[in-house]
């Protein structure tokens, strides 16, 4: 019932296990291109197992494309430096959760085209880099869902 949003990522059992989560959870996920590898990659296949079936994959050229497509959605970047924790938020269905690279994050040029606020951060122990992608994904979209009760009415339905 969220979307997430992987902005140009480059390890394939990372978006493997995040098309496991979408197809466990009612997520759609969106891919921002260049990808880091193939979708057709034994190593997404094989992390995603055999939910590739059961989740709804849409790729996009750039961020702006997949912003549009998605309309009005409210939308949350979830970086290492942002000033908001992730579980202080009030989550809706349709929500849209945006992730950068796993070696580099968003760049500060994109960071700067959202408001401060909008910018989540996952707590961590002082001095260390990040957290894994699709374990950052799973925390962000099961504290959302959590909120709103497990809810399992699917995207399709809210329009």
């Amino acid at each position: 019932m969220f979307h997430i949003i992987l902005h140009e990522p480059e390890i394939p059992p990372n978006t493997g296990n995040v098309i496991r989560l979408t197809a466990n959870t009612g997520c759609q996920l969106h891919l921002i291109h260049p990808l880091g590898f193939s979708l057709d990659a034994a190593q997404v296949r094989r992390a995603g197992l055999d939910y590739h079936q059961m989740a709804r994959v849409h790729e996009h050229e750039n961020l702006d494309a997949c912003l549009q497509h998605l309309g009005g959605v409210r939308l949350w970047v979830v970086e290492t430096g942002g000033q908001t924790c992730y579980s202080d938020v009030r989550y809706r269905p349709g929500d849209a959760f945006l992730f950068g690279r796993e070696t580099k994050g968003l760049s500060e040029a994109l960071l700067a085209r959202f408001s401060p606020e909008s910018i989540l951060h996952i707590p961590m122990r002082p001095g260390n880099r990040s957290l894994n992608l699709s374990n950052s994904v799973a925390l962000v979209v099961f504290e959302a869902w959590r909120q709103n009760d497990f809810a399992m009415k699917d995207l399709h339905d809210l329009g």
